[in-house]
């Protein structure tokens, strides 16, 4: 009996505290991306290394709020989100720590995360215009800004200014054009308004095929997602309205980033640190790319080949952060410009 107790503590000694091995085997991470191609990749990572991971969806500010008000007792390993500004304020929050892993960094381009490393990209997509094929010809189409000129009146048809794809927009158009411009192409553009904004941007794909207006701005991955729907409308809609992609003979086409960062008091930073390197290696952003319609940032993945179709374009050369930077000042044009 006695042999057999110390063979028993011997056990609980070498397996160690009550927990130890379930927590080695898990990651957590907090995100406020919502499809279903990402929980493809988790189960596929959980197959692959048996590391469970755990996923809490939410409202990425919200997210950054509890990561930050647990402090050290976090359970969040790797935040992931939409939207460079998001990411920015995720760092300026201080819940961040940089990722050090060198295969994961040579997975990502340089222009493709934080100048620290606090976040990596994961994928990208365009804000492009999108038009009616039977009453606008691509010819008469060139840059965001020329969308504010008067022979648009009465056909553009947008969200609501509470939309982060447009304030990031917009952000991107104080950058490259300076504040007054930008407070002048949202003054024209909302006055170009077809109807007052609303709905997201599928609806305006919708409405544009409805007749309602004739030219609206879209994210690319939408334009796939409807075109493959299980529902007819958004299959016709979305046949009904050419794509282009703006301002090719100057600043570029704005494109948006997802990320993921490293939780500075994550529990399970190794297995953390594994995820992102999965996420970021090849067969995962080819996947991402392939189920959600999403541009992969790891140069060797393989665009889709809806995506690939649009062929090369030139992108907007600014610094994710000017998103943050400059959204509340955005977000002030929208409402000094008419853009509800």
């Amino acid at each position: 009996m006695g042999r057999h107790l110390i063979l028993f503590l011997g056990l609980l000694l070498f397996a160690g505290p009550p927990g130890a091995a379930h927590a080695q085997r898990a990651v957590n991470l907090y995100t406020a991306r919502h499809y279903e191609s990402d929980q493809v990749l988790y189960d596929l990572f959980e197959k692959e290394t048996g590391i469970k991971v755990n996923a809490v969806s939410g409202n990425a500010p919200e997210l950054i709020e509890r990561i930050r008000r647990e402090g050290g007792a976090t359970s969040a390993d790797l935040f992931i989100t939409v939207d460079g500004g998001v990411l920015r304020t995720a760092k300026e929050a201080g819940i961040l720590s940089p990722v050090t892993s060198e295969k994961a960094l040579a997975n990502v381009p340089q222009n493709r995360r934080d100048r620290d490393n606090q976040w990596l990209g994961l994928t990208t997509r365009a804000r492009v215009i999108v038009y009616s094929k039977e009453r606008v010809r691509a010819e008469e189409l060139s840059t965001y800004e020329a969308l504010a000129d008067p022979k648009w009146q009465g056909r553009i048809l947008a969200r609501p200014s509470s939309s982060l794809y447009d304030q990031s927009l917009l952000a991107s158009l104080i950058v490259l054009d300076g504040e007054n411009e930008a407070a002048a192409w949202v003054k024209g553009f909302a006055g170009n308004f077809a109807r007052p904004p609303k709905g997201n941007d599928r609806a305006q794909a919708k409405d544009i095929a409805a007749g309602l207006g004739d030219v609206a701005l879209m994210n690319t991955y939408y334009i796939g997602q409807m075109l493959n729907s299980k529902d007819p409308e958004e299959v016709r809609a979305v046949e009904a309205v050419g794509v282009f992609f703006p301002s090719q003979a100057g600043t570029g086409t704005h494109i948006n980033i997802s990320g993921v960062g490293l939780v500075k008091n994550g529990p399970n930073r190794d297995n953390a640190v594994k995820l992102i390197e999965f996420l970021t290696d090849v067969e995962a952003q080819n996947r991402l790319s392939a189920d959600n319609y999403e541009y992969p940032v790891n140069p060797r993945a393989r665009t889709h080949e809806f995506l690939a179709s649009f062929g090369d374009f030139k992108t907007q050369d600014i610094d994710f952060d000017d998103l943050g930077r400059n959204n509340a000042l955005a977000i002030r044009l929208f409402a000094q410009g008419g853009w509800k």
